[in-house]
């Protein structure tokens, strides 16, 4: 069978890599392999792949890297017509490596390369992120976080990352420690709006980001909905209250409690007084008025037929 591996430059060293791809093609797959050097070339060899042959759901196009290659390539194949776009799967070579573990793609090449030459793709949705001010179209698979939470580093003691697993606590101290100011705004959807402050928000294709996170317990990836969660702005006083809701959230229920807030939307529309941070999977952008689509059954992805992230 036929392959185009397009693998992270710095992880091109990998013996493992290697050794993997050297196995297979000793068993007859043809496994061709393109390595990124600079910022651009997944685009770049995306398109050389779509010239080469890798334009219909029939070929296989695999990326070998973190969340954010998975993010550029998705990127980069949604520029396509929606019948000229590969099956594609993920070889997961990031850190976190969130999106591949909620599928159940396996984590070693061997395996992962094995797993996509044997499974078939399965429809999956793609949310579409478009700047209103200048109507730039941005593409992402997994999980937009939003506000406080985008602005996470590494350097953020993972007390904080957990918040929505339990960490409130540590989180509202930083908060108060930082001064931190909630991000004001409208939000519009079709079956729910409001306005005013947010600490955190997550949009929801994929089910965790963050090294491990469930932040759309509820999402799946082939159901034309986005899993939404927001934190609104809360004083210390509601610290207990905010706690409940949190573990609330965390049972896999949607919540519409009076601070943390949960709900699925084909489309999110969003507009504030000043620039919100946003990561998107792993990509850092700042919108002030944007909206966010489901693009339903957008692009073919190899995951098993009891992937979790798909609707049983």
């Amino acid at each position: 069978m036929e392959l185009r591996l397009i693998l992270n430059g710095k992880k091109a060293h990998l013996p493992e890599i290697r050794e993997a791809v050297q196995q297979l093609r000793k068993q007859g797959h043809d496994i061709q392999v393109r390595v990124t050097w600079e910022g651009g070339d997944v685009e770049r060899l995306v398109a050389e792949a779509h010239q080469q042959g890798w334009n219909s759901p029939d070929k296989k196009l695999v990326i070998g890297g973190g969340d954010g290659s998975v993010q550029e390539v998705v990127s980069a194949l949604m520029q396509y017509p929606a019948e000229q776009r590969p099956s594609f799967g993920v070889l997961p070579l990031g850190t976190a490596n969130d999106f591949a573990t909620a599928c159940q793609i396996p984590d070693t090449a061997l395996a992962a390369l094995e797993f996509a030459l044997s499974n078939s793709a399965k429809a999956v949705d793609v949310i579409q992120a478009t700047d209103l001010e200048n109507q730039q179209k941005f593409y992402f698979m997994n999980v937009l976080t939003a506000g406080f939470g985008a602005q996470i580093t590494a350097e953020t003691p993972v007390e904080l990352k957990n918040f929505l697993g339990g960490g409130a606590y540590t989180l509202s101290g930083i908060v108060q420690a930082l001064n931190f100011k909630p991000y004001i705004g409208e939000i519009n959807s079709p079956d729910k709006q409001f306005s005013g402050g947010i600490i955190i928000g997550a949009l929801c294709n994929g089910k965790q980001a963050g090294g491990g996170q469930v932040l759309g317990p509820n999402a799946y990836l082939n159901d034309g909905l986005m899993d939404i969660c927001l934190v609104r702005d809360f004083p210390a006083t509601a610290l207990s209250q905010v706690l409940q809701e949190a573990s609330a959230f965390g049972n896999d229920e949607q919540i519409n409690a009076d601070y943390v807030v949960s709900w699925q939307t084909p489309w999110l529309e969003t507009k504030s007084e000043q620039f919100i941070p946003t990561n998107l999977d792993g990509e850092p952008h700042k919108f002030s008025h944007a909206r966010f689509d489901v693009v339903p059954n957008a692009l073919p992805l190899i995951v098993a037929d009891s992937c979790p992230c798909l609707m049983p």
